[in-house]
C-alpha cells in the first residue's frame, strides 16, 4: 500500500458534546468502515485551551492527577496535568477555566488564578523542571496575581500591608515582595502556550476584550483595568505590552514577568507534542473538526492551524463541525476543501449534540466516499486488519480507537 493512503484525523473538541479524543475516534471509525484500505491515524488536537491535557494523553502523555487543587472543581473530578519525560503540561482550563462555573454564577472581580500556582507548586514537588502553561479559557482577570500568591509572592499597598485576595483590591498594589517566592522557579524552564497576542492593558487588553464574557459589566471592566494597571506598575511593567501578556486574564503577564516564561503558539506547541509535523507530509487527506465553525475559527483556533500546516505540504483538509456559520467560499478561503456539518444531518441542535458520536461516524463514512473512492473495499474490513496494522507499524504510529 502506498504511503499516500495515510489519513490523519485531527479534530479539536466539540464543546458540550464530545471531547477531541472522542471526535477523532468516531470520525476514524466511520472512515475505516467505508475505506478499510486507508491507514487512519487519530491525533486529537488543542490550542492550549480546554482539552489540551486530554489531547496530549491521547498522543501518549501520562495523565497525573493533582491533589492540592481538587477543591477548584465542582464536578468532583480531580484536575490533571499531562507529563512526558521531564515535561509537565498544566492546562489552566482544568483548574480555573470559565466553563467550570455556570454563567449565572461567574464573578469576574473575584475569580482567581490561584489554582494555577498551586498546580505549579505541586508539579515542582513531583520533580518537574520543564513546565508548559497552557492558558486558554480562563475565568479570571487578575493578571496572574493569584497564581503568584500561591507561589509565595506578597503584594503590598503603600503602607507595606499585604493586600487581601481579589482583583478588586489590586488597584491598591504598590509593591511586590519576592523574598518568599518558591526558589525552585529559578531553576525551572517555563513555556507559555498561548495563541492570544493581546497586551495586558488598554483597549486591546485583558479586561477590555475578555472580561465581559467572564461576567464583567462596564463598571466591572473599569475596576479590573485599574487593578491590572496598578499590578503591572508594582511588578515593573516592561512586559505589559508584550504579545500574550493579556492571555488568560493576564496570567501571561505574570508568567513572562515573574516566571521568566517564553511564549509559544499554543497550537504549534501542542501539534509538535502530538506529532502532526511528522505525519502531515505523508498524508493523503487530513480531517479536522470543532463544535462550531465561525469567524473565530479563522483567528488562530486549532482547526485553522491544522489547515495552515497541511497547506504547506499540499495536503487537502476537510472539517467536521456541529454547525457552520461559514459558507463554502469562506471555508475554501480558510483552507477547508469541504465543510461537513452535523446540522445538515440532524437540524435539531439538542438531538445533534446528544447523537454527535453517531453523526460523526456518518460524517466519516461520507468523507471516505467523497475523498477516498479508490480505497473503498469490496471485501470485509476484518480481512484487511493485518495489512493496515503492518503499514502503521512501518510509520512508527500506534493505532488507537475509543471503545
Amino acid at each position: 500500500m502506498p504511503i499516500g493512503d495515510l489519513v490523519v484525523v485531527a479534530p479539536d473538541k466539540f464543546r458540550g458534546s464530545v471531547t477531541a479524543r472522542e471526535a477523532a475516534a468516531c470520525l476514524g471509525r466511520g472512515i475505516r468502515r467505508t475505506a478499510p484500505f486507508a491507514t487512519v491515524v487519530e491525533r486529537p488536537i488543542a490550542d492550549g485551551g480546554e482539552g489540551t491535557v486530554d489531547a496530549l494523553c491521547a498522543a501518549g502523555f501520562a495523565r497525573v492527577e493533582l491533589q492540592t487543587t481538587v477543591g477548584s472543581r465542582r464536578d468532583g473530578r480531580r484536575p490533571a496535568v499531562a507529563t512526558r519525560g521531564r515535561v509537565a503540561v498544566i492546562e489552566l482550563a482544568e483548574l480555573c477555566g470559565l466553563e467550570l462555573t455556570p454563567a449565572e454564577e461567574r464573578d469576574a472581580l473575584r475569580a482567581t488564578s490561584r489554582p494555577v500556582g498551586e498546580a505549579v507548586r505541586e508539579v515542582l514537588d513531583l520533580g518537574f523542571r520543564n513546565i508548559v502553561l497552557a492558558v486558554g479559557g480562563s475565568a479570571s482577570t487578575d493578571g496572574g496575581a493569584g497564581m503568584m500568591r500561591a507561589l509565595g509572592l506578597r503584594i503590598t499597598d503603600e503602607q507595606g500591608q499585604e493586600l487581601p485576595e481579589g482583583t478588586e483590591y489590586l488597584r491598591d498594589a504598590r509593591a511586590v515582595d519576592t523574598s518568599a517566592l518558591d526558589a525552585r522557579i529559578a531553576e525551572t524552564q517555563v513555556l507559555l502556550a498561548a495563541d492570544v497576542t493581546n497586551p495586558l492593558l488598554g483597549r486591546d487588553g485583558a479586561a477590555e476584550v475578555f472580561a465581559p464574557q467572564k461576567g464583567a459589566d462596564p463598571a466591572g471592566v473599569g475596576v479590573l483595568e485599574a487593578g491590572l494597571r496598578a499590578w503591572a506598575a508594582a511588578v515593573g511593567g516592561s512586559q505589559a505590552e508584550a504579545p500574550g501578556a493579556g492571555a488568560a486574564g493576564g496570567v501571561g503577564f505574570a508568567a513572562l514577568s515573574l516566571l521568566g516564561a517564553q511564549r509559544r503558539s499554543g497550537f504549534q506547541l501542542i501539534s509538535e507534542f502530538v506529532g502532526l509535523p511528522e505525519l502531515l507530509p505523508q498524508a493523503k487527506l487530513v480531517v479536522t473538526g470543532e463544535g462550531k465553525l465561525d469567524r473565530q475559527t479563522l483567528s488562530g483556533k486549532a482547526p485553522a492551524g491544522v489547515a495552515c500546516t497541511a497547506a504547506k505540504h499540499g495536503v487537502p483538509v476537510v472539517i467536521a463541525t456541529g454547525f457552520s456559520e461559514l459558507d463554502s467560499r469562506a471555508g475554501h478561503a480558510a483552507g477547508f476543501s469541504t465543510i461537513y456539518s452535523l446540522a445538515d444531518r440532524e437540524p435539531d441542535p439538542d438531538v445533534s449534540i446528544r447523537n454527535a458520536p453517531a453523526l460523526l461516524e456518518r460524517v466519516g463514512d461520507d468523507i471516505a466516499r467523497d475523498y477516498l473512492p479508490g480505497l473503498v473495499a469490496s471485501q470485509p474490513t476484518s480481512q484487511l486488519t493485518g495489512l493496515t496494522t503492518q503499514l502503521m507499524a512501518s510509520l512508527g504510529v500506534e493505532r488507537t480507537e475509543l471503545r
